[in-house]
């Protein structure tokens, strides 16, 4: 038996979110300068740069996008960022990333961000699983999606064709 792909947003639909995100970024970094704009890689990254995009459509703020690397089989490894820390020291940043499943990404990625000072911090999420073992939650998300533990979420960002699948 082979399991099933079901499409739970389309590529019109993430626009939306992604959108109605990047407005929820602008109204909390209304007095801000700059914001750094941090995707976790692969997936994170892409929603980071689509959220930029967006907030670049609407708001007169300056962003710098960041690559976020971290190695997923031991999270305790100091992650890489495609900027040096004087880049985003007393700046504010968002965290991005594509799905919010355990939280585990989310935090140790977080815990990075918080041994440097910062102005303000955030985090947003495209999909929001909602099966935290972590004290972490996003601060924007597109979907909050209850599902089981054995189901998979999968964020597609084919060009003009985006997606989220439900396995």
């Amino acid at each position: 038996m082979t399991a099933s792909k079901n499409k739970i947003l389309g590529h019109r639909e993430i626009e939306h979110k992604i959108r109605r995100i990047a407005y929820q970024i602008y109204e909390t970094f209304v007095e801000e300068d700059e914001i750094i704009i941090a995707g976790i890689q692969k997936g994170g990254f892409e929603l980071a740069k689509q959220i930029m995009a967006a907030f670049n459509d609407i708001s007169p703020i300056k962003t710098v996008l960041c690559e976020v690397t971290m190695n997923k089989e031991d999270l305790l490894q100091t992650p890489e960022l495609s900027l040096d820390e004087s880049a985003y020291r007393n700046k504010s940043v968002v965290l991005v990333d594509d799905v919010l499943n355990s939280g585990a990404t989310l935090i140790y990625a977080v815990r990075h961000f918080l041994e440097v000072p910062l102005h303000k911090f955030k985090t947003a999420v495209l999909v929001d699983r909602n099966h935290k073992r972590y004290p972490v939650k996003a601060d924007f998300k597109g979907i909050s999606l209850s599902t089981s533990l054995r189901e998979h979420v999968t964020v597609d960002f084919t060009e003009n064709d985006f997606a989220v699948y439900l396995n």
